[in-house]
């Protein structure tokens, strides 16, 4: 008996498998939304589309503007009503980089939906080399996104989108930051430069630093070489004027809060400087990086101050792999610092004492314990400029 003849599976696949991302458009379809991924670049812009009742899916590169990219989100939409379906939302993304959010500020500015996604929180295959090219970062993108539009919130995130003056606010904290990382490079450079030719007991940071330059004597009795010398003159040149630059930073710090005194974030910094151990520098920059934006519960505040852990539990293995760094790092620093400068301050607080009686028999944990009493720390004065709750056994400098 002769057996039937089998059909072929590949053209049977090719006819009855629907496509992945056609199925993924399905709901929004009937939505009436048109959907746009913008890849950007200093030489291009990358468009990728999902336009109703087109069949294609368009692609079109751009030169970096944009206008140039609402005039093709117009010509898009005159395409979708020519084939029946009206446009009553559009909705562009691209992914947080060197650009920043002027661009997301700027379309919706104009009444079109923006969103900037997280870049980390997009999944990529990895069992094998990944060719990465623009059209496809475009076309993970647009799937990500499309899922993001269902509801499905963990095929990306997406990053809040500040106002231009919550961006400039955080500015001068940023800008110290640098000018004292540059500080302290110039300080090790000039140190070690000494130290090759073998003196080691000169301070740079001093005084009259510049002018002990020339009483220096190495160990066989001679001056510093002229060529080094003239290297450390314009070093601390250097670091005499951005010394200057830092002053200058923290001067109009204080004549901004002495001005407006009353506005939402200079309330908060001003309450949080009455705690003692918490200075303006640093009252400054938790209320701008992290107090100010709004958050869920406690457990937002510490997932975003990245002092949260990152534990591995299957079946019987449990272990904790550290923190997960997921945050933001200046807070993370930033509060890792103060809470080792909070049990000097507030000995007394119900913070320091937990923090006692929990290392008090084990020394090695004092250092994983800090971060514990960091991101306590945090939670605290999240609730103390939100809701006025004062920590219990904190002293307050007076209003």
């Amino acid at each position: 008996m002769q057996k039937p003849k089998q059909p072929d599976r590949r053209r049977y696949q090719q006819q009855r498998k629907p496509n992945d991302l056609s199925r993924c458009l399905a709901p929004l379809h009937s939505d009436h939304t048109l959907i746009a991924v913008v890849e950007l670049s200093l030489s291009s812009w990358l468009v990728a589309g999902v336009v109703p009742g087109v069949e294609r899916q368009p692609l079109k590169r751009l030169r970096p503007e944009p206008g140039a990219l609402v005039e093709l989100l117009h010509r898009w939409r005159y395409e979708a009503d020519r084939s029946g379906h009206k446009i009553t939302r559009i909705a562009v993304a691209y992914e947080a980089g060197r650009d920043g959010f002027w661009l997301a500020r700027w379309l919706m500015a104009r009444g079109l939906e923006a969103h900037v996604v997280h870049p980390a929180s997009v999944a990529v295959s990895r069992e094998h080399r990944r060719a990465k090219t623009d059209r496809l970062d475009t076309d993970l993108l647009k799937r990500a996104f499309l899922g993001w539009l269902r509801g499905e919130r963990d095929h990306c995130k997406m990053v809040a989108i500040p106002t231009l003056q919550e961006e400039d606010a955080k500015r001068p904290n940023r800008e110290r930051d640098c000018l004292v990382a540059e500080q302290s490079r110039l300080i090790n450079r000039m140190k070690s430069t000494l130290v090759r030719l073998g003196i080691g007991n000169f301070n740079p940071k001093l005084k009259r630093a510049a002018e002990r330059l020339e009483t220096l004597r190495t160990p066989e009795g001679g001056t510093i070489p002229p060529n080094t010398l003239a290297e450390l003159r314009r070093d601390m040149e250097r670091r005499s004027f951005i010394c200057e630059q830092i002053r200058r930073v923290e001067r109009e710090r204080i004549e901004r809060l002495k001005q407006a005194p009353n506005t939402g974030p200079n309330v908060m910094v001003r309450l949080l400087a009455r705690v003692i151990g918490i200075g303006i520098e640093t009252a400054d920059l938790l209320v701008h990086e992290v107090l100010l934006r709004t958050m869920r519960d406690r457990r937002a505040i510490g997932r975003y101050g990245g002092l949260t852990g990152s534990p591995q539990r299957s079946g019987s293995i449990s272990r904790e792999k550290g923190l997960a760094r997921s945050g933001n790092a200046r807070v993370r620093r930033t509060m890792v610092q103060l809470a080792w400068r909070f049990l000097l301050f507030q000995k007394d607080s119900a913070l320091a004492r937990w923090y006692h009686r929990r290392t008090q028999n084990a020394p090695k944990a004092r250092k994983t314990m800090i971060v514990a009493l960091a991101r306590k720390l945090l939670i605290a004065l999240w609730r103390l400029v939100r809701e006025g709750v004062v920590p219990e056994g904190v002293v307050m400098r007076p209003a």
